[in-house]
């Protein structure tokens, strides 16, 4: 059947769209054969069956990554985000019997499906494909990706139309045994489509008009962004980042904690005395044990809490702020035993001369199968169900945390404030907002941090560890969250991929000194580190004050489109063919 090798030919373009293939340019035709093929002629039980298939095989492939953590979870997973396939189908099939045209609809179905599916797992949306195209992507910082994605779907959406309109343009003016006033009427549009394409109608004339001044204004703003961010930066401090690399496997032994441990405090030191950084990074939970105060004040001083906070303490007094990824939590006295109240994934910072409390964060958006199963409380039963998708063979389960941190930093005479997405809380556009700005809307971070624990997404066959597509992957999306908010994004990740991201979403290859790979591209798979100047943007963006407005309305579309036309199909009693 033509639709299915349409579906398949979306499925195989959208694929390589983004890494490692990165051929971003077909991005702009990717959607095409689905349109073509969700359109076709036949029962919609079977366009959509088709459409949730080759939907399923797409995320199969593309969450392969997903398979040595959960196999049950990849299936589910899986199963999960193939729906939306044929959901946008359903609502483009409606649109077109309303005679919407599809260069105005399918930007706005498919930004809406990936505002749905967006609430589970931000990944793979149209937009992270164009994360090198600065002129380009620069309108996130007023709709986010959201943007992107509605112009690269609304050139696929006039391209598929066109094409739809040329197959059926032989349709158009039929000759036929009429009336000598039909006839002549016949042969007069016949000529006249010598001069102007039978498809040209008057909504391809609007659509083609439309979208080249969309794309041409995107990228005269893309680059008026980029020209005058000069003007609004001011240099920040210098500012360490240190990548472990200690592959995850659940439930069997990598490295010893320990070894890892003093892998980074060496590291550690010698960005210190090289680069005299004010702030150096460790990545998250590479500290393996529960750093919390609680647990502090109640272990002696030979448990393995207490030598790293020692050792972490006597580092900061060397003159550097140190930002740790461990864990946290409320710990208390049953018995024997300790035992903890709340456990956290949690981001601490160690100040030179340290006399008050530590300043953290504790990771306010978990990831569901990996830090948290649903439905403990809520279905008891369901949940022992779910325990089989985990990568544990127990309940690991942690706690929400509740507050954004600000994290204050003072630097000669100069009071700096930073904030940190823990782990895939740099794919959430929600987590960087509300970091970037106070209640009065008045900007109050000068950067982002992102520590990672991409361990898990690398497999280590020898002394050799070869790293999966995730780790570029997460790398393209916090590009975005670099623009979105006009605030410079340093990532440390244990494995790679550890880079600084500045304002306007470049991606530094190059720094001031270190051990890394100078291409950022390449550092995965390897220990160092790396020390820059960090740069600091003192603009405010309209998505920083407003959010995902123009997602939320598309969703918002597409729910109403579904109920439409399950209401059309109620009313006629029958599927419509």
């Amino acid at each position: 059947m033509p639709f299915i090798v349409c579906f398949a030919i979306s499925v195989v373009l959208l694929t390589i769209i983004g890494a490692p293939f990165n051929l971003s340019y077909l991005a702009w035709i990717a959607l095409v054969p689905f349109v073509i093929g969700s359109l076709v002629d036949g029962k919609n039980s079977v366009v959509l069956l088709v459409a949730y298939i080759a939907g399923l095989l797409y995320w199969l492939g593309n969450l392969y990554w997903l398979v040595p953590i959960t196999i049950p979870g990849w299936i589910v997973v899986c199963l999960y985000l193939a729906v939306y396939w044929p959901l946008v189908v359903i609502a483009l099939r409606y649109c077109v019997r309303r005679k919407i045209p599809i260069w105005f609809s399918l930007p706005i179905l498919i930004v809406g499906e990936e505002a749905l599916r967006g609430w589970l797992f931000s990944w793979r949306f149209l937009a992270h494909s164009q994360f090198r195209n600065l002129p380009l992507i620069q309108i996130a910082d007023i709709f986010g990706t959201a943007g992107i994605s509605f112009i690269i779907a609304m050139a696929n959406g006039l391209i598929a139309e066109i094409i739809i309109d040329l197959k059926n343009s032989h349709k158009v003016y039929p000759l036929r045994r009429d009336t000598k006033a039909q006839k002549i009427n016949n042969i007069y549009f016949k000529k006249l489509s010598v001069f102007v394409p039978s498809w040209l109608k008057n909504s391809n004339i609007i659509g083609i008009v439309l979208t080249v001044c969309v794309i041409s204004a995107t990228l005269l703003y893309g680059q008026y962004r980029i020209d005058q961010t000069g003007r609004f930066i001011q240099p920040g401090p210098k500012v360490g980042v240190i990548q472990s690399n200690v592959p995850v496997v659940a439930g069997e032994d990598t490295d010893s904690s320990k070894e890892t441990f003093l892998n980074l405090l060496t590291n550690s030191r010698a960005c210190l005395l090289e680069a005299r950084p004010s702030l150096i990074i460790w990545p998250e939970t590479m500290v393996e044990t529960s750093m919390g105060d609680s647990l502090l004040a109640l272990v002696a001083e030979d448990d393995i809490a207490q030598v790293c906070h020692n050792a972490l303490s006597r580092h900061a007094n060397e003159g550097v702020n140190i930002l740790i990824g461990a864990f946290g939590g409320d710990a208390y006295v049953a018995g024997e035993k300790i035992k903890f109240k709340t456990k956290y994934n949690s981001a601490f910072l160690y100040e030179p001369n340290q006399l008050g409390p530590r300043q953290y964060y504790n990771k306010t958006h978990l990831v569901p199968f990996g830090e948290y199963m649903p439905l403990k409380k809520q279905l008891p039963f369901l949940f022992k169900l779910l325990m089989l998708l985990s990568p544990y063979d127990y309940d690991y389960t942690l706690d929400e945390g509740n507050e954004y941190t600000i994290f204050k930093m003072p630097v000669q005479n100069k009071n700096y404030q930073f904030g940190v997405m823990i782990c895939f809380e740099d794919t959430i556009p929600q987590v960087a907002r509300k970091l970037a700005l106070d209640e009065n809307g008045n900007k109050r971070l000068d950067w982002l941090v992102n520590i990672s624990n991409d361990g898990w997404f690398v497999r280590k066959n020898g002394d050799r560890i070869t790293a999966s597509v995730e780790l570029s992957q997460r790398m393209a999306i916090c590009v975005f969250r670099a623009i979105e908010n006009r605030l410079s994004v340093i990532r440390c990740a244990n494995t790679g991929i550890s880079c600084l991201i500045d304002s306007a979403g470049n991606i530094k290859d190059n720094f001031s000194a270190g051990t890394l790979n100078k291409q950022a591209v390449q550092r995965t798979g390897q220990s160092g580190w790396f020390a820059d100047e960090i740069s600091i943007d003192k603009r405010v963006t309209a998505f920083s004050k407003y959010g995902q407005l123009l997602a939320i309305s598309c969703a918002i579309c597409l729910i109403v489109c579904l109920i439409a036309s399950l209401l059309s199909v109620c009313h006629n009693g029958k599927c419509v063919q």
